[in-house]
């Protein structure tokens, strides 16, 4: 049997395997407990398997008393959204974001609207482990209701921005490929491309839930869309993962524009909007270098957590940052909400965009360039800890070489930087670098994963 990955980001596994009926109801019954209030809004991202656990968590939250919100096929984002505007207690989100079809899960969201962070998982960890679950008697059943088009509620929010100009951006006359994996941003998306005025070339934005490529957003999977961009003429392609949280460009020419550099271009034009001096930008470790080189033109100061979205949007909350992210694509606003949320992006890179006159390809050559070299190794039985020890005693600090131990390790060195831990979301190892080329980015991943093997070796 699969592995369920039960982490900071929820609860996923392979439907069928891990992730069964009786682990839905299991968690569905304890965050019911957790919220301990009347309403729970659910939304899922348009998998085939979404249907049936929308239907067993619906049915879960109303034996337990609660009065569900059922959103249907919503973007992540939209459910964070919808818990906060609604007043609501808590949310789920069905979805395993950017994993293979196979695999489904469960997103917890608190009454802020943001995921439950570290303290507030381990309450909710005790509730599941706990023997027996609570169900509401005859009399005291929750019943189920269907909010629609809350996703038009989501867009109005985006386009009330005072620094989003609708109508220039319509003036602009965008022409833009769109490749939503067949999911929930499919719904989402193109409606929002289109009420700023830009031609929508669709791929794979049928909403069966099949994907047609592996869905995480790299540009090995967006072979597709950049063919489209070229072809048709446009723009710029836009790509997001299956439930829309995560945000990818392709430029004019068909070349990725980069993920690192999605929230690097949102925070710049944030900045550039709202100034600099004594502000906070907030993104996570693996997070490329070039966010700190722009923030620092304009005088503000980046803050870099654990990696996963909560770890941010916390932080973010704690010191009134004005814009944050994750490297990954991933873009947190604020003025909106503390979630990544792709049509944020999409509205924010538009806008910068008209402003600045030219392609996304002129655009990108502005903004300080770094190659960034992401890796995954299989996770197996290493041991991270006696890796992260080696590393520490064989790396010496110095003022130009400094070491975090936060979230797994974090090296950095005056030409780069690398970073590895242990995977969230897959059982895997993530290992990214940075530097100014990418045979330097290369060299340093190389080097630093013939490290890790030697010491798999070693205990061997």
């Amino acid at each position: 049997m699969s592995q369920l990955m039960v982490s900071i980001s929820g609860v996923r596994g392979i439907v069928g395997s891990s992730l069964t009926p009786e682990v839905i109801v299991r968690y569905t019954s304890a965050f019911a407990q957790y919220v301990n209030h009347d309403s729970v809004v659910v939304g899922w991202d348009g998998r085939t398997t979404g249907r049936w656990i929308e239907s067993l968590v619906c049915a879960t939250l109303e034996a337990t008393g609660k009065k569900v919100i059922a959103l249907g096929v919503v973007p992540t984002p939209t459910v964070q959204l919808a818990v906060e505007l609604l007043r609501a207690a808590g949310g789920i989100v069905i979805t395993a974001s950017h994993n293979p079809i196979e695999w489904n899960g469960l997103k917890f969201v608190g009454r802020e609207g943001l995921f439950l962070d570290e303290n507030e998982s381990k309450v909710f960890w005790s509730i599941v482990d706990a023997p027996g679950q609570f169900y509401a008697s005859w009399d005291k059943t929750g019943a189920s209701r269907f909010e629609e088009n809350f996703i038009d509620r989501h867009i109005r929010c985006v386009l009330a921005l005072p620094y989003i100009d609708a109508e220039q951006i319509r003036r602009r006359r965008f022409r833009v490929a769109v490749d939503c994996v067949n999911a929930s941003g499919a719904y989402a998306v193109p409606q929002l491309l289109k009420e700023l005025g830009c031609t929508v070339y669709p791929v794979n934005c049928e909403p069966t839930g099949i994907f047609s490529h592996m869905p995480e957003p790299l540009p090995e999977n967006l072979s597709e869309l950049s063919e489209t961009v070229v072809a048709r003429g446009a723009d710029l392609g836009i790509a997001v993962d299956p439930d829309a949280d995560r945000l990818v460009l392709i430029m004019e020419n068909g070349e990725p524009f980069g993920e690192e550099y999605t929230v690097t271009a949102a925070a710049r034009f944030i900045l550039r909007k709202l100034g600099g001096a004594g502000k906070k930008v907030v993104v996570n470790l693996s997070t490329t270098r070039a966010i700190e080189d722009v923030a620092k033109l304009f005088g503000a100061e980046v803050e870099r957590t654990k990696v996963g979205e909560i770890h941010v949007a916390r932080r973010m909350k704690e010191i009134s940052a004005i814009i944050g992210g994750e490297g990954n694509g991933g873009v947190i606003l604020p003025a909106v909400h503390y979630g990544r949320d792709s049509l944020v992006g999409i509205a924010l890179i538009l806008q910068e965009l008209t402003e600045f006159g030219g392609t996304l390809s002129s655009y990108r050559r502005t903004l300080p360039e770094y190659a960034i070299v992401k890796r995954r190794l299989a996770l197996g039985e290493v041991n991270l800890e006696h890796v992260m020890d080696h590393f520490q005693r064989s790396v010496r600090p110095s003022p130009d070489v400094r070491i975090n131990t936060l979230d797994g390790l974090r090296i950095d060195f005056p030409g780069g930087w690398v970073h590895f831990r242990k995977s969230n979301t897959e059982p895997i190892l993530r290992l990214i670098a940075e530097a100014r080329t990418l045979q330097e980015a290369n060299a340093l991943a190389d080097q630093i994963t013939a490290q890790i093997s030697d010491v798999i070796i070693g205990e061997r």
